[in-house]
Order: structure tokens, then sequence, then C-alpha cells
């Protein structure tokens, strides 16, 4: 019986053993698992889910007559959105159209004007042939006495002034034939341009007084516009979320930039969704660092300078994401690059 119980004791000590040796083995072992799984990918948790964003705005200013879209609402490209009041752009249309209508009415009658100039210079001529016919009769009758100097110098100022005349009513018909531009026809005429430029003005301004969706998305930030409120030009009012415009921000740190290219392939896991993977690829490597495009960039020609690892930013399109896995801006994600 003591036998037995001194193998059954030898028995423990060595099964101790061998655990004891097992121990450091399977930690080995399990490090050369994570190595090896390790070779051949890079990975990082500093990622994050991004969407193409639309500041909305108005071209013209205005007060807000209504908002027909309610925060997060999904609509379609060219949906009307937010309409400003009316009244002041169709009043400003109208006087443009009158306006272009006074021009077109202006270019005929200089058109119908150059008649008439046409017709002064006509009888100017006439006048200009009768003084030089009585200046050539008196000289006649002065060489034969039978007239007084005063007669013939009367003649020649007649003659003088009607030619005077004729070259004014000759400037005059010149003025008017070139305002009326008699070869130019009605609506290409500048005053008619100018006109029509001014309505087309006032008919745009007519059409920008309604914000429309500029493509598929989701609408935000509704509540920062109010019905009554004064809306200036180029500010923005709401933001539009792209549809289908999804992808993954990941900043790599600048040494495992080495092995990823473009076209590898991508697993993202959401921190919301953690076992629902995606699968994507690199889309694109950001030119600069993070830091290159703060407000502030980090000036390190000092004496204090340490060396910090930067980051840069790798874009992830999402080739396959599952069913039910919304794509919210600004989650956070882990994504895992596969070099080899």
């Amino acid at each position: 019986m003591h036998a037995r119980v001194e193998t059954a004791a030898g028995t423990r000590r060595w099964r101790t053993r061998i655990m004891m040796a097992l121990v450091p083995v399977l930690v080995i072992g399990a490090g050369l698992y994570l190595w090896w799984q390790g070779q051949g990918q890079v990975s990082t948790d500093n990622a994050y889910v991004r969407m193409d964003k639309v500041a909305l705005s108005v071209d013209v200013s205005g007060r807000v007559a209504e908002v027909l879209v309610t925060e997060n609402m999904a609509v379609k490209a060219g949906q009307v959105l937010v309409r400003l009041g009316e009244r002041p752009f169709r009043i400003a249309l109208n006087q443009a159209e009158a306006e272009l209508a006074s021009a077109r009415l202006q270019v005929q009658q200089l058109k119908s004007g150059t008649g008439g100039s046409a017709a002064d210079v006509t009888g100017k001529r006439e006048a200009v042939t009768l003084a030089e016919g009585e200046l050539t009769r008196q000289q006649e009758l002065i060489k034969r006495g039978f007239a007084t100097r005063a007669r013939l110098q009367q003649a020649q100022y007649d003659a003088a002034n009607a030619r005077a005349e004729l070259a004014r009513a000759l400037a005059d018909d010149a003025r008017a034939r070139e305002a009326a531009g008699r070869s130019i026809a009605v609506e290409s005429h500048p005053l008619v341009l100018a006109a029509k430029a001014l309505r087309d003005r006032a008919a745009l301004d007519l059409e920008r007084s309604v914000i429309r969706a500029p493509a598929d998305g989701i609408v935000t930030q509704t509540s920062r516009v109010l019905r009554g409120q004064a809306i200036v030009q180029g500010i923005a009012t709401m933001s539009l979320m792209v549809t289908g415009s999804a992808f993954v921000e990941a900043n790599f740190k600048e040494t495992e930039l080495a092995a990823m290219a473009v076209g590898q392939r991508a697993e993202v896991r959401l921190d919301a969704f953690p076992d629902r993977p995606i699968i994507g690829h690199i889309d694109s490597i950001g030119v600069g660092t993070g830091s290159e495009f703060s407000v502030l960039p980090a000036q390190n020609a000092t004496g204090n300078w340490v060396k910090v690892v930067q980051r840069v930013p790798v874009r992830i399109r999402l080739d396959k994401v599952p069913a039910g896995v919304p794509l919210i801006a600004g989650l956070s994600a882990e994504v895992k690059v596969l070099t080899k």
C-alpha cells in the first residue's frame, strides 16, 4: 500500500512538471501565432465614418415664407426645401419687363427719327443751292454795275450760313443713324440687349428665391431656418448629407504606410456594430498629415522639439455594407487593411 501511495505522488509530481513546462510553451506559441497573424496587415482604431455634406444657402436675400422639410427628412435631388417671399422678386421682374418694352420703343423711335433728319438734310442742301445761286447772280450784277456791295455781302453771308446749316444737319443725321443703328435689328440693339440682361437677372433672382436639394440625401439642422426669418445671400442655412457618399477616414501612423497601397482590401468594424464587419478597399491615401491642415500648425523649429509619430488620413471606400447597419457620420470604427 505504501508503494501505491508513492506511485500516485510521483505521478502527480510529473503532471505538475509537465503543466509548468507547457505554460511557457503555450505562451510562446500564442505569441508566435499572434505575430504571424499580424503579418501582412495593419490596423487602427483611429477611424470615423464620414459623409459628403453640402451647406445649403440662397443666392438672394429675403424673408422665409415656407419651410417644406423637417429634421432628418430624406429628400430627392431638385426637391424644394425652403421658399422665400416671391413678391419683391416678382415686382423687380415686372419692372425689368417694362424697361425692356420701353427700350424697344425707344429704338423704334430712333429708327423712325432718322427719316426726319434725312429730310432736314435734303432741305438744307436745297437752301445751299439757292444761296450759292443768289451769290453768283450778285457777283455778275456787281461786275456790270447793277448791284451794290451791300447786296453782295448779304448774298455771301447767306451762302456761308446755308453751308453751315447743311453741315449741322449732316452731323445730326449721322448721330441719329448711329444711335438708331439702322443696320442692326431692334432685338440686337445695345439698348434692348441691356434691358434684356436686366430682365434675365430679375427672372434668375425669382428662380433663386427657393432652396432646392442639389442631390439625394437627408437634411439636417433645419431648425436654423424658421418661417418669417430673414436670411442673407450666401449664408449657410441647413445641411444636406448626400446619400451613398459614406466612407471611412482611417488615420494610420506614418510608420505603417510603407506596405499600404490604393486598392488593398480593408475590413471595417463600427464600434456600434462590432459583430457586423464591412468590406471595403483603400480609395486614396492623404497627401498631408492631419497637423498640416490644422488651423494652427505646430512649429517644430524650437529647442524643445519632441518627435511625435504623425498620422496620415486614408480613405476607405465601402464595398459591402451589411443590411441594417446605418452609416451615421461621425461613428467610430476600427479598420484593418490586408497589405498582403
